[in-house]
């Protein structure tokens, strides 16, 4: 007798499980009601490759096309800010990125966001080698290793803040760049 209960009361729970799985299908998830400051796109996208016609600032380029790409993770000194001075490094941090991307083929990548609220492509930036002696220059987290930008973390964008945390605080250790010549404004 007892192990005809037991069994009922398996198949009770059981059938009580499926239906709140597919419960949850069916009604919307419960989130707080807060505005996305970032689009976000359905399904993760490939890498596309792109010509970089103009850098903006130490953090900003813009594309063929005249898109504006924001490098995804880092923060350079402002240089073309409506409200504030130029900062300290900030026209270092631009002339590096020139060197390493304008006139140049990148590799875009993007995380979850497509775009900010400014409408630029959010993406991660990877400098093909020319001599093919490596595989490519991560740029968002080298210009953070080197001192030209800081680390920033704007979720849902996080895959690589861990990596430019720890490349900010080489940076710092080391006196690169902004670290050495700037207090943090």
């Amino acid at each position: 007798m007892g192990l005809k209960k037991l069994m009922k009361n398996k198949s009770a729970l059981f059938f009580v499980y499926v239906f709140l799985v597919l419960l949850s299908f069916v009604l919307p998830p419960v989130t707080e009601d807060k505005k996305p400051i970032h689009k976000l796109s359905p399904t993760p996208q490939a890498a596309k490759t792109a010509y970089v016609t103009r850098v903006i600032d130490g953090d900003t380029v813009e594309i063929e096309g005249g898109q504006k790409v924001r490098y995804i993770g880092v923060d350079s000194p402002e240089l073309h800010h409506p409200t504030k001075a130029v900062q300290c490094f900030a026209q270092e941090a631009m002339e590096k990125n020139r060197s390493l991307v304008e006139g140049k083929n990148v590799r875009l990548e993007k995380d979850v966001s497509d775009t900010d609220k400014y409408g630029r492509l959010l993406r991660y930036v990877y400098l093909e080698d020319a001599n093919a002696t490596s595989s490519s220059i991560f740029v968002n987290e080298y210009l953070v290793d080197q001192g030209y930008a800081y680390a920033v973390s704007f979720p849902p964008d996080i895959k690589f803040i861990d990596r430019f945390i720890k490349a900010q605080e080489k940076a710092r250790q080391n006196n690169r760049g902004l670290w050495l010549s700037c207090k943090r404004q």
